[in-house]
């Protein structure tokens, strides 16, 4: 009986304390790994810098290959591509559903309203079963048996909410080394680093400030969802990942021109900031007549739409010579056809005669009331994606100043990023002459919009010793 009760006890002991045991080599061995990449993230750092022209780090192996990827097949799977993209596109709608996928934008190169521009990384990888540690970007990664990568140091990715510097460093080798020695990579460089953007040699569009709407960052790498979690720690930046395609995206936006300009039928308004209760400071239009009849409009609109959301003010001379009134209409359809519609209690006075008229339509007006017009109400609720406070239930008749209305709707309106507005008088002749008229805007931005971009490009060859 003793010695069954050994036996058993042994061969216990054997079927869960063996594996275990190599279990934790494993893990002692692969983080020793990832101490040396540490390190060896460190010199070639150096090396990127120009600090020391190359540096070698000595790797224990203890089983498993060691491996440098840096051709042209290895940088298929390991780049960074940049897009920017104006939102104003006729086509921008349908890349708008694909833009989280790798490759979505290839359709629409040719748009110059789209430009890209791509940076090889490359890596150097240790592999041992289904664990793999490497240096890639500038930083360093772990993936997991269960495909989970990790940040073991951080990759050369710096973003301050304003300006994006992205020193990217591409790997250049293709070795393979597999053993229990140990293992020497030494990197070098000539430390002339290629500019990437800005660019206007290559391409006119490559300028700071950005003019796009919108920059798009795709980063397809072995280790993306790390890289995801990275962007996601940045005070500023959010990402998503295409796992089929093992990409991490970075979407941010790039903040419109403010200030006082000639209007035109056509401008862009950004996101604003949601935690500001009041964002807008200024948004007016000094409207000139264009031709004898005067500034006159019957259904002047001001319409943008974003998603399912869209906002119109109407101007209209209904009620007297000198003199327009406005009203508003906020539609957004994800309620199933919900409708809010307010009219102006008084009206923006016109001045001069003929040709010589003018009026301003200030649309953060305190003075100028507006009249809830009984319908649905489903935006004034708790914040969700289809409502802000206050919470307040309107059945009509409510008064609201046009300030009020036009924080709350700009904010709902701005919630997925920048807009477009239009200007038009459907089916019938404009009044306004868009050479004589301004228009006058200046709002609290959404916090971390990009204005500039700065990426080069350097060239570190890795070889094993």
């Amino acid at each position: 009986m003793i010695l069954a009760l050994t036996i058993t006890s042994v061969s216990v002991i054997f079927l869960y304390g063996v594996p275990t045991i190599y279990e934790m080599e494993d893990m002692a061995n692969a983080q020793k790994v990832e101490q040396a990449f540490t390190v060896f993230d460190s010199r070639t750092s150096k090396v990127a810098l120009g600090e020391s022209p190359s540096q070698t780090t000595s790797f224990s192996m203890m089983g498993g290959d060691i491996e440098v990827n840096g051709d042209n097949v290895s940088y298929e799977d390991s780049k960074i591509v940049i897009i920017s993209v104006d939102i104003d596109a006729a086509w921008y709608n349908t890349f708008k559903n694909k833009r989280y996928r790798w490759k979505g934008w290839d359709p629409y190169l040719s748009n110059p309203e789209m430009n890209e521009f791509n940076a090889s990384m490359g890596s150097i990888v240790y592999k041992d079963k289904d664990r793999i540690i490497g240096y890639e970007g500038g930083g360093v990664w772990s993936k997991y048996p269960t495909g989970k990568s990790v940040m073991i140091s951080p990759p050369e990715f710096h973003y301050n909410g304003e300006t994006l510097t992205l020193p990217v460093m591409r790997i250049q080798g293709n070795e393979i080394y597999s053993g229990k020695s140990d293992v020497g990579i030494t990197v070098s460089s000539d430390n002339q680093p290629e500019v990437l953007y800005p660019d206007p040699a290559s391409d006119t569009r490559r300028t700071n400030p950005l003019k796009s709407d919108k920059v798009i960052i795709y980063i397809k790498s072995e280790f993306y969802n790390a890289w995801a979690d990275y962007a996601n720690t940045l005070a500023y930046t959010s990402a998503t990942t295409d796992a089929a395609n093992k990409t991490a995206v970075v979407e941010l936006e790039v903040i419109p021109a403010m200030g006082k300009d000639t209007l035109k039928t056509v401008f862009k308004v950004g996101a604003v900031n949601q935690l500001n209760p009041t964002p807008m400071y200024n948004f007016s239009l000094d409207l000139e007549a264009r031709a004898s009849q005067g500034l006159n409009p019957s259904n002047y609109q001001i319409t943008a739409t974003s998603g399912t959301k869209t906002l119109t003010y109407t101007v209209a001379k209904k009620g007297g010579a000198n003199q327009l009134e406005i009203g508003l209409e906020y539609e957004d359809i994800a309620t199933g056809g919900g409708v809010e519609t307010w009219e102006g209690d008084s009206v923006f006075s016109v001045s001069g005669s003929k040709e010589e008229q003018s009026a301003t339509v200030d649309l953060l007006s305190k003075t100028l009331t507006m009249e809830y017009q009984e319908s649905s109400d489903f935006s004034w609720g708790n914040d969700t994606a289809i409502s802000l406070g206050p919470d307040v239930d309107y059945t009509g008749g409510e008064h609201i100043p046009l300030y009020n209305l036009t924080q709350h709707y700009m904010k709902l309106l701005t919630m997925d990023g920048s807009v477009v507005f239009n200007l038009q008088q459907p089916g019938k002749s404009d009044p306004v002459d868009y050479d004589e008229s301004t228009l006058t805007l200046y709002y609290d931005g959404m916090p971390g919009s990009i204005t500039y971009l700065h990426v080069s490009r350097n060239d570190l060859t890795a070889t094993l010793n």
